[in-house]
């Protein structure tokens, strides 16, 4: 590092704005500690009665914390535990109907004296439907009337005016993540649940298994090793992938003829060659358990020779056959 690049870096680290930005990052690391230290057998009560409930895990917050609410049951929902958020307002007005007697109701209020929230509190008691209170202050209305209160610790806001919701809105989410993976993990939720709440986009690509994908029954190359190259090559153009699977009597699989074989055997004799004399033995194979994404990095490596076709096997019998064009149809990355 030069002369100017050390003043430049050393500049840096005295700006006022990361001076706050480290300010802000540091008082929110350690509320975090703080609320991890905290937890007791109340977060155990919670989980008890969330994942006890019949029906729905309902959210609720006004403000920064409805926000942080609707995070939380997103997140809820994504891993296992259906939950939806209920606006406290529109509670008021006929959305209370949202929220059943199988219902687990979770409110979240860093004061606990939400006047919004109150309706909902009122409700939750007439039809005792279990509450659980996320709340800053445990002498709250909201604490005092909830069947069991997450306490947030006492942490200064992280703005400098000590006002407006920062460092409180960071536990409540924290909280939320933490309730939601101690759920997932009671249950034993699996990345094949996951996958089905998450079919879409990069995430959804990334845990497609290769038998989501893969061509199976009369759509996979496959003939008998003792046949002779003529149907062999028929049976590849037939079926276009380029290459073609070899089976014993039994069934197993004993090999693969690609277009690199035909390369290597081309002469005036090879339509009269036995499938077996062309083929390579112990062809590369796959899982269909597999994830679609090891699959395609399997293809692309590079000792492969940039393979665009993989058999898939079970005990050395093909199961399937999985291209690449199929995993970059898929979005598989």
């Amino acid at each position: 590092m030069t002369g100017s690049q050390d003043t430049a870096a050393n500049n840096a680290q005295d700006n006022p704005d990361l001076v706050s930005a480290r300010r802000v990052l540091q008082i929110e690391a350690d509320a975090l500690v703080a609320l991890k230290l905290s937890l007791n057998g109340d977060f155990i009560k919670a989980l008890d009665l969330m994942s006890a409930a019949k029906g729905r895990v309902v959210i609720s917050g006004m403000g920064k914390s409805g926000h942080i609410g609707k995070k939380i049951a997103a997140t809820l929902a994504s891993t296992g535990t259906p939950s939806h958020f209920v606006h406290p307002g529109e509670a008021s007005h006929g959305d209370l109907g949202m929220i059943m007697t199988d219902d687990v109701v979770v409110c979240l209020s860093n004061s606990g004296g939400t006047k919004e929230l109150s309706d909902i509190i009122a409700y939750t008691r007439r039809f005792n439907i279990p509450l659980i209170a996320i709340v800053g202050k445990a002498d709250s209305t909201l604490a005092r009337r909830s069947d069991v209160a997450l306490i947030l610790p006492d942490a200064p806001e992280a703005c400098s005016i000590g006002l407006a919701p920062t460092t409180s809105t960071t536990l409540t989410l924290a909280l939320g993540d933490a309730l939601a993976v101690a759920l997932l993990e009671r249950k034993g939720f699996s990345a094949d649940q996951f996958h089905v709440f998450h079919p879409g986009g990069k995430l959804g690509g990334s845990l497609i298994k290769v038998s989501d994908l893969m061509h199976t029954g009369s759509e996979m190359p496959l003939i008998d090793e003792n046949v002779l190259m003529e149907q062999a090559l028929l049976e590849m153009t037939t079926k276009g992938f380029g290459t073609v699977g070899l089976t014993r009597a039994d069934g197993s699989l004993s090999g693969i003829i690609t277009d690199g074989d035909l390369r290597r055997h081309m002469g005036s004799d090879l339509l009269s060659k036995k499938a077996s004399e062309v083929m390579t033995k112990n062809p590369q194979t796959i899982s269909p358990k597999s994830l679609a994404a090891e699959a395609l990095a399997q293809m692309n490596n590079k000792g492969n020779n940039g393979i665009t076709c993989l058999l898939v096997a079970e005990d050395n019998r093909p199961v399937g056959i999985l291209s690449v064009h199929d995993c970059l149809r898929a979005g598989v990355m």
